[in-house]
């Protein structure tokens, strides 16, 4: 299984398994990496320059674990491991996620496990819920177990809806000036 750079587990065998489209690919199938940083990497810009940017799983045979610069990360909609959605409260800024960005591989630096540095290490993230995010790291527990939501997850998940709801109830002008003046 692969490891994080300080050796805990990151719950997956292969991580391109997981790994979706490069978040430097356009919606016309050009390589946005080589069109912004050609010089962070001039020869593999060159080489895209050369063929009008075309991203190189374009060609034959290539697949994202190919290319040098590709990156995947997630979108943090939902946990992959037990489809727990994301609830965000905006007007609450010290409030913590329910996900989290988990790293499957580590660019630059990340330990294969069969020991062959000489594939690329490429930066591929999933999202977790905080719950399964700590089983993964703290046990024997795969991203692609098929589990349902922790109870605290639900739970926490309860809450931020009710908030949500709470917020969407309609109050008149009259009413929050009558109730600020018996505050008074």
């Amino acid at each position: 299984m692969e490891k994080t750079p300080k050796g805990t587990s990151v719950g997956v065998d292969d991580p391109y398994e997981f790994a979706g489209r490069c978040d430097h690919l356009t919606g016309d199938g050009r390589c946005r990496y080589a069109l912004s940083h050609a010089g962070d990497d001039p020869e593999f810009a060159r080489a895209r320059r050369a063929d009008d940017y075309r991203c190189l799983v374009g060609e034959e045979g290539c697949e994202w674990r190919d290319c040098p610069q590709y990156r995947s990360t997630t979108d943090g909609r939902e946990c992959v491991r037990c489809d727990l959605p994301e609830i965000r409260m905006a007007h609450q800024s010290s409030a913590r996620p329910l996900l989290e960005e988990h790293h499957l591989s580590y660019h630059g630096g990340g330990d294969n496990s069969d020991g062959d540095d000489a594939d690329p290490n490429h930066e591929i993230t999933v999202s977790l819920c905080r719950w399964c995010h700590a089983k993964v790291h703290n046990s024997f527990a795969r991203v692609d177990d098929d589990v349902n939501p922790d109870a605290e997850a639900l739970a926490a998940r309860e809450q931020r809806r009710s908030e949500e709801q709470a917020e969407f109830g309609f109050q008149s002008a009259s009413e929050r000036f009558e109730r600020g003046s018996e505050d008074a």
